[in-house]
Order: structure tokens, then C-alpha cells, then sequence
């Protein structure tokens, strides 16, 4: 195939946003630098249609992105413009610092600060002499985080240029402020938002101590957005580097505190969430401190949180997870029948919580009873019964729990309940119900191959 016919058939493939056709041809020898029909690289076209896979695919196989165009400006410098941090992020490429002389390092930094301060819209009006109000609509950035959308005289552009403006002074390693940096993540207060992933993205990857107390000592602040951050970085720390003795220590001792004195149900919730993971000599103490909390979402938590993980339930600890298997909202019902499902003395007590919860309106609750009844291993004409009653269940997930429990059981009843889950659909070749469901109707079609089988 010719050279013209292979980056022909680029050009095709970045305006289709084929990436994978993009990584192909340039492995091929398409020119990952050619240009589009209006004379510029195609990593501009990339950055133009937002299309963060294809400019990456074009800057991993070679594309220029500090190509001086004809206007003076470069493929980074649109990408920065347009204000989507995913784009942005593709087209800077990895150790930019290594690439990029400091003059041009500082300019993007006071372009992107730019950007932020004066706001898309404002800025926009100052480039187009546009009059009117702006209109802003939600876009999802990434797989991730969303970003304003902005549309004033003609141009569109993202407002992501605070995440940018983050994600490039770590990639210059300039180690902005943690205050400031927390300011940029709340100024959405949207966990979704790309300014708050992105400085959370940053401050994770900034591994000293100092940044971590800096960070964790907002966890006093009096705005609710400071406290959430926290809450969500220690939580993501944590995932990222489990394993550091130290930090473990420091991170349980923080949320033990925080646990003790947090204010707002919803973040409490998270923080015990999080804390469950942790070993502490106070953990117990913590449940049952919010054992009554008047908020069900932090009373969904306190059973895992009074779950030992090497010893036998405290006295205190089973008188709490009762009087949880009788709270009045049925998901708590359903965390203490999942909690204390291994003790001998509760279970037969969690049968009973767990029978009454297959009747249950919430179909996602019905279902976890389902689940919970057949792990139980109980053998009981009643938990039988239960599951058959649920074959006939609206909801094809729960049907197929119910079905799934009468199988194992070999009922009497499996035939029907196999019947009634229908198709599944994709998503299910590895689910361990599926796979019992289609072994036992082998069986049933094969009696007589099945004891040979089972020899081989």
C-alpha cells in the first residue's frame, strides 16, 4: 500500500474516531503528522472534535504536538484553548518537562491561569466581542469526570483549564499550594467534576508527608466540600499505596478521630466505610457509638464496622448487630443479616430477617435476600418456599438469585424457576448462577452421560 493511500485512510480514521485504525495505520507508516483537507496536523482535528483516544493514539505514534501552525499557534496550544483536560492530557504526552524549553513551560502555565481565573465564558467574550449570555450545557469529559460545555459567538470551548492548570504544574513538578489546590478542587463541590479529580489525581501522586498533613488537616474545615475531599483522598491513598505500615497507622488513627466527631450522616457514612478496612484498637468502640445514629446510611456501616475479623463478637457487639437486624429500614436489616451471617448463635435470627426481606418493595433488596438465603446454606422447607415464591419475581435479577438457590438445592421446582429467569443477555458468560443453571439442565437432558462425565 502506498504512503498516499496509507495516510489517506488515517484522515479517514481520525474524523471516524477510530483509534485502534489510527494505531494501526501509523504502525503501518501513515504519517501520524499529516494533514487534514484545511492544511493543518491531524492531531489538530483530534483536539477539535474532542476525541482524547485518537490524539493520544496520533502522539503515541509520532504526531508533533509543538508544531508551529500557520497562526502562530501549536496542536498544545489548542488543546489547552478548548479546555478539555482529557485532550489536553493526550496531546502534552508523557515528560513534557524533558520536551519543552521553560519559556514555553511558562507560557502554557500563565495561558491555563489565565483561562481559569478570567472563566470560559468571560474569556470567550473577550476573544469574540460576543454580547449575550453564554450557553453552558454538562459534558462528560472522561470515563470519570464531567466539565462545562461552553458555546459564545461561534466558538466552543471546555472549562476544565483548572484542571489543566493543575495537571501541568505536576507535570513541570511545581508543587502549587495545598490550600490553593483544595480551593480549585470545592470551587464545583462535585466529586465528578474535573477540577476535583484532577487536584485529587495530583495530591495522591504527591507521596511526602507534608502534603498529606496539609491535606488531611481540612478534615477540621467547617465547609462540608473540604471535609468530603479528604475523606475521598485518604480513601483513594489508600487504595493506591495499601501496604505502607506507616500510613496505615496514620490514616486509622485520622479516621477513628474523624469518625468520632463528623457531623454530616452522608460523610460519616464514607468515613466508616473506609475505616472498616483498618485495624484499630477502638473499632468496636466506633460502632457502637453510631450504632442508633439517626441516619440509616451510617447505620448501614456500623455492622461491618462491629464485625471482628479474628475473633468471636463481643457480648456488646451482638446486642447491637440485633437490634440492627430489627431496624426500621430494611437495607440496614440487610447489612447486619450480611455482617453476622458467619456467627452459629445470630444466624438462625438472620434467617428470619433475611425471609422477611425477600418481600422487600426495593428489588435490589429482595435480591440480596435472595443471595443471603442461599449462603446461608439452610436447607429449611421455609427458605425453599421463599426462593420459589421469588421465580415469579418483576425483576430478572432477583429471579435468577431465586433460581440459582432452588439448583443448588436440587427442588423440586428448579424447572420452572430455569424457565422463568429468560435470556440474560451479555454480561453474564462468567456468573457462577448461570453456569449452575446450565449445568443442572444438562443433567436434567442428559441423565445418563452425567456420571461418565463426572468420572472423566
Amino acid at each position: 500500500m502506498g504512503e498516499g493511500e496509507l495516510d489517506g485512510r488515517l484522515v479517514a480514521a481520525v474524523r471516524a474516531g477510530d483509534a485502534e485504525a489510527v494505531r494501526a495505520l501509523v504502525e503501518e507508516g501513515a504519517d501520524p503528522d499529516a494533514l487534514d483537507t484545511n492544511g493543518l496536523p491531524l492531531l489538530c482535528a483530534a483536539v477539535t472534535a474532542y476525541d482524547a483516544s485518537v490524539a493520544e493514539a496520533l502522539v503515541d505514534g509520532g504526531a508533533d504536538p509543538d508544531r508551529v501552525l500557520p497562526d502562530g499557534t501549536t496542536p498544545l496550544r489548542r488543546a489547552l484553548d478548548a479546555g478539555s483536560r482529557a485532550v489536553f492530557s493526550a496531546v502534552l504526552g508523557k515528560e513534557p518537562r524533558l520536551r519543552l524549553p521553560e519559556s514555553d513551560r511558562e507560557q502554557l502555565l500563565t495561558l491555563a491561569r489565565s483561562w481559569y481565573e478570567t472563566g470560559a465564558a468571560e474569556e470567550l467574550r473577550r476573544r469574540t466581542g460576543a454580547s449575550g449570555s453564554a450557553v453552558t450545557i454538562r459534558v462528560q469529559d472522561d470515563e470519570y469526570a464531567w466539565v462545562e460545555q461552553v458555546s459564545l459567538g461561534g466558538l466552543v470551548v471546555r472549562a476544565g483549564h483548572g484542571a489543566i492548570l493543575t495537571a501541568l504544574e505536576w507535570a513541570f513538578r511545581i508543587l502549587t499550594p495545598v490550600d490553593e489546590l483544595l480551593a480549585r478542587a470545592v470551587s464545583r463541590s462535585d466529586d465528578d467534576h474535573v477540577n476535583w479529580s484532577a487536584v485529587l489525581s495530583v495530591l495522591v501522586d504527591r507521596r511526602s508527608f507534608e502534603t498529606w498533613s496539609a491535606v488531611v488537616a481540612h478534615r477540621h474545615h467547617p465547609a462540608l466540600a473540604h471535609r468530603r475531599f479528604v475523606a475521598h483522598y485518604v480513601r483513594l491513598r489508600a487504595l493506591v499505596y495499601w501496604g505502607s505500615s506507616y500510613y496505615e497507622k496514620k490514616e486509622s488513627e485520622l479516621l477513628a478521630a474523624w469518625a468520632a466527631d463528623e457531623t454530616d450522616g452522608g460523610l460519616l457514612a464514607n468515613l466508616l466505610e473506609g475505616f472498616i478496612a483498618y485495624k484499630h484498637p477502638r473499632k468496636e468502640a466506633i460502632g457502637l457509638l453510631h450504632a442508633h445514629h439517626p441516619d440509616p446510611r451510617v447505620r448501614r456501616e456500623v455492622p461491618y464496622v462491629l464485625t471482628p475479623k479474628d475473633a468471636s463478637w463481643s457480648p456488646e457487639a451482638k446486642t447491637a448487630l440485633r437490634t440492627l437486624l430489627s431496624d426500621t429500614d430494611a437495607r440496614v436489616r440487610m447489612e447486619a443479616c450480611s455482617a453476622g451471617m458467619r456467627d452459629d448463635d445470630l444466624l438462625p435470627e438472620i434467617i428470619q430477617a433475611l425471609l422477611l426481606l425477600t418481600e422487600d418493595p426495593d428489588p435490589d433488596v429482595r435480591g440480596r435476600a435472595a443471595e443471603g438465603l442461599v449462603r446461608s446454606q439452610d436447607r429449611t422447607p421455609a427458605v425453599a418456599d421463599a426462593l420459589a415464591a421469588l421465580t415469579d419475581d418483576d425483576n430478572q435479577l432477583v429471579r435468577l438469585e431465586a433460581a440459582y438457590g432452588l439448583v443448588v438445592r436440587d427442588d423440586p421446582r428448579s424447572e420452572k424457576a430455569v424457565e422463568r429467569v429468560g435470556s440474560l443477555g451479555d454480561g453474564f458468560e462468567h456468573d457462577h448462577r448461570v453456569d449452575a443453571l446450565w449445568r443442572w439442565k444438562w443433567r436434567k437432558e442428559n441423565p445418563q452421560a452425567w456420571p461418565t462425565a463426572m468420572e472423566g
